[in-house]
């Protein structure tokens, strides 16, 4: 499996916690129970793979970090979205959003541009070309902003490794 896949499940994770009651560990603890996460690989070719030890632990802290600091990551995607009333956003988008910002604030070990790249080539999976378009406007727009020495000038093109 390889870092975009389990970039995706972590999105996946995301997005589905917020329609449950459970705590986050309660969350991750069922769906990524072998036997369970296996038997959603029947609806989606991502889940055909377990994944390793590395895998887990980093699906566990970005999900984990998204549910801890939802409202700060809200709150940043609310700053940059101009012209955009929060809850008009989908909510794919959000959580695509929340797990880029997530990695790029506190996973220092993850290029920034390859939390950016990844968000945008998932969000072509789930969401339309203008959705595609308005993630990577709000990411591109929160790096320049939060982290200029991190922003990469518009014609440098964006690494699909991290």
């Amino acid at each position: 499996m390889t870092r975009s896949a389990a970039r995706e499940i972590a999105i996946h994770c995301a997005y589905s916690l917020g329609f449950s009651n459970q705590s986050a560990e309660e969350f991750l603890a069922q769906r990524l129970d072998r036997e369970n996460f296996l038997s959603w690989g029947k609806e989606h070719t991502l889940y055909q793979e377990y994944p390793n030890e590395k895998q887990m632990q980093y699906i566990q802290e970005v999900v984990g970090g998204v549910a801890e600091h939802g409202p700060e990551l809200d709150q940043y995607i609310a700053r940059y979205a101009k012209n955009w009333r929060f809850a008009r956003i989908p909510l794919t988008a959000s959580a695509i959003m929340r797990v880029a910002m997530y990695e790029i604030l506190y996973m220092p070990d993850i290029p920034a541009a390859a939390a950016i790249n990844d968000a945008v080539e998932i969000a072509k999976k789930y969401e339309d070309e203008k959705v595609v378009a308005f993630i990577n406007g709000i990411l591109g727009a929160f790096i320049r902003e939060e982290f200029p020495e991190l922003a990469m000038p518009k014609s440098e093109s964006v690494s699909q490794e991290d």
